[in-house]
């Protein structure tokens, strides 16, 4: 647990400061992830990835994270991002989003440029100015009692799947949200966008779809890779929206080779 900008945070290092720490080792990958999702269910992705140290953090209200006294902003988010990296000594990042996550990567690169050397973008979109995916799930994702009790957070997980796991998932990492961390969440989201600075994002970006998203169709990802001006984008298939899960495999294969390329 970790108390920045006032914000108490937990906090995980995998692997730690000191992990292969030489001129020419990559830089940390820092993490976000995606709406309600708590750092034990990306705990498997970061244990698949090779030679790696991987920082990540629960957002304020969700997972081990107390709620926030405020609302946040996914600016002010991003900043007390800065701030923690800091405090980790940690300078130079490879930066990925997920879904929610993806948001908040986006305005951190805006904000830190010169920190970020490659940026990853999954399952996300613009924010605000987003394509929505179906009504039926959208509508289950504004319920917050579908979110913050264990029971039906488990089913609505398993609904996002979508075509399928080909990994093995394990619905019982998810721990729900609190309702409050769960409302700001998604109010900082429904305030933001980032059409406005998406084409001065001059950085190595990899952005990453899958066909049977339901939640963030994949035109929303040709969009970013239209808006990015040094960008590749990377389709998958059959994944649904947590398709970084339930394609682990070759999701782990693609962030992989674009980030040692």
């Amino acid at each position: 647990m970790m108390t920045v900008a006032g914000r108490r945070l937990r906090v995980a290092d995998w692997k730690g400061p000191d992990w292969h720490d030489t001129p020419d080792a990559p830089p940390p990958l820092v993490l976000f992830t995606g709406l309600g999702m708590n750092l034990e269910m990306i705990e498997p992705v970061v244990r698949a990835l090779p030679e790696r140290r991987v920082i990540s953090f629960d957002a304020p209200g969700i997972g081990k994270s107390p709620d926030a006294f405020l609302p946040y902003t996914i600016p002010g988010l991003a900043l007390t991002t800065g701030l923690l990296l800091d405090r980790l000594g940690v300078d130079k990042i490879d930066l990925a989003g997920f879904s929610w996550g993806g948001a908040l990567a986006q305005q951190f690169a805006f904000q830190n440029q010169a920190r970020v050397r490659k940026l990853v973008l999954a399952a996300t979109s613009a924010g605000a100015a987003m394509l929505p995916g179906s009504p039926t799930i959208m509508t289950e994702l504004m319920d917050p009692f579908q979110f913050t009790s264990a029971r039906p957070l488990r089913k609505t997980l398993a609904m996002l799947y979508g075509g399928g796991a080909h990994d093995p998932v394990s619905l019982n990492a998810a721990l729900p949200p609190t309702p409050w961390g769960w409302t700001c969440q998604l109010g900082a989201y429904a305030a933001w966008t980032s059409l406005p600075f998406l084409p001065l994002l001059d950085l190595p970006t990899l952005v990453m779809t899958d066909d049977d998203d339901q939640i963030v169709p994949p035109a929303n990802g040709e969009m970013l890779h239209t808006l990015l001006p040094n960008s590749r984008l990377v389709r998958f298939g059959g994944g649904g929206h947590l398709f970084m899960l339930t394609r682990r495999s070759e999701f782990v294969v693609a962030l992989t080779e674009f980030l040692d390329s």
